[in-house]
């Protein structure tokens, strides 16, 4: 049975949706690198200190993350902001160099490169859901391709037909009279007959 054609559209389609989704997060990191390099440059500089880490267990599918607790005051108010701990992880006391936005004194990136906040997660959720969708994509539109050019389909087989009648024809000789093949029709058999 043939499948449709907007059938083929919707597996490329899915293959590119994916494809996006996949890349989202690696362009959302670039941006959040960009924005880290130019707190660094524009940000109000200061001191924070780890107030507290915690480490939150992720249970069975997933692994445990770690979160440090920043105090740090700006204009005379006391903060307080969290830092997953990627690469990173300092013990409660230490003090860290930190960049503060002055347009948001919430926002800023230590010493390390960390920005605050758990940004990018759901970008990071979407391309995992990117990359199963670019995979089943392509796997559904490569079968199709695949299943397209058998000659068990319609045009295959039309094709692998015609290739068939094109090809010369052997003639298998044919018995004759009395269960001795044919040979042709020279004297000689024509006097052997008699």
């Amino acid at each position: 049975m043939r499948r449709p054609l907007w059938l083929s559209l919707v597996y490329v389609l899915l293959a590119v949706a994916g494809g996006a989704l996949l890349w989202l997060p690696f362009h959302t990191q670039m941006a959040l690198d960009d924005w880290g390099v130019t707190l660094r440059e524009r940000g109000t500089p200061t001191q924070a200190t780890v107030v507290d880490q915690v480490t939150e267990s992720g249970g069975n599918r997933s692994s445990s993350s770690r979160t440090m607790y920043f105090s740090y005051a700006v204009d005379g108010r006391t903060h307080s902001q969290e830092v997953p701990c990627f690469e990173v992880c300092r013990a409660a006391g230490t003090e860290v160099p930190i960049w503060v936005n002055p347009a948001d004194p919430n926002d800023f990136v230590t010493d390390f490169g960390q920005l605050s906040g758990h940004r990018g997660r759901v970008q990071g959720v979407l391309g995992v859901v990117g990359l199963f969708a670019l995979g089943a994509g392509v796997v559904l539109t490569l079968s199709r391709i695949r299943r397209a050019a058998r000659p068990g389909d319609r045009a295959g087989r039309a094709s692998h037909d015609a290739a068939r009648r094109d090809r010369p024809r052997r003639v298998a000789p044919t018995p004759v009279g009395d269960g001795r093949g044919y040979t042709g029709r020279g004297k000689r058999k024509r006097n052997a007959r008699r």
